[in-house]
């Protein structure tokens, strides 16, 4: 079922992120006796807990790590899953339509960049199927760059959802007249964004690029060499181990 356009309504939704299927973004970086294991992944916040568990022994054994990352994986696994089930029932605001996303990545030998503009109200949006047809449109063939421009997006995306429950916080902290009066000029404004941006979309999508942007955000794709991805490798370790 296709949620209602937050701009269209004077009222506030309840907290999720917009995209079709709610799905937590988690990272994992987890060091033990000198092994490391990195990974970032998403999580249906209602999967029952014991699926954390089970996910986290089936991963030490897949990796062959030691049996002291089954408790470390689960529990910052449930960590982050109770960060946003905290905010799970209470009051968001997107505000304006289209927001600003950028991609700034590097996966493997492969470095991306990217802006573009997001629809914040359409809650039948997909990440990963966006991230499969650019990386389709722009011919790269690693399969991790996929799935790591869609985190990329919904990590953003949980952000911007996040503000949007302290806005809807601070509009109930206001006088009533006062709040009423924002909110009409805020839901004026987006309504008024949304008319003008609609001519932009051409098929069904959540991303767009505005058309006097396309040559300053024209999206960046480089391959490295080998000795190009060491010698940053090492810089990124380096930097770690100044922290």
């Amino acid at each position: 079922m296709k949620l209602p356009a937050l701009s269209a309504s004077k009222f506030p939704l309840k907290f999720r992120l917009p995209t079709s299927d709610n799905l937590v973004p988690i990272r994992l970086d987890i060091e033990i006796d000198g092994q490391r294991y990195k990974d970032a992944i998403t999580w249906n916040p209602n999967d029952p807990d014991s699926e954390v568990v089970i996910f986290a022994k089936r991963t030490v054994k897949d990796l062959k790590l030691p049996p002291a990352f089954i408790t470390q994986i689960a529990q910052s696994i449930q960590t982050q899953l109770g960060d946003f089930r905290s905010y799970e029932n209470q009051d968001m605001y997107t505000g304006e339509k289209l927001v600003s996303m950028k991609l700034d990545l590097r996966v493997n030998n492969t470095i991306i960049k990217d802006h573009f503009l997001w629809d914040l109200n359409n809650f039948n949006s997909d990440p990963e199927e966006f991230a499969r047809t650019m990386c389709t449109d722009l011919k790269i063939q690693d399969p991790e760059v996929g799935p790591a421009i869609a985190f990329a997006i919904r990590e953003q995306l949980y952000e911007i959802a996040i503000q949007s429950v302290a806005s809807a916080r601070e509009n109930k902290l206001t006088k009533k007249g006062r709040k009423g009066y924002e909110h009409h000029v805020i839901a004026s404004k987006a309504g008024s964004f949304a008319l003008d941006s609609a001519k932009l979309f051409s098929y069904k999508s959540s991303a767009v690029r505005k058309r006097k942007e396309w040559d300053v955000y024209e999206p960046i794709v480089d391959i490295l060499s080998k000795e190009e991805v060491d010698a940053l490798e090492a810089r990124e370790e380096k930097n770690v181990i100044a922290r």
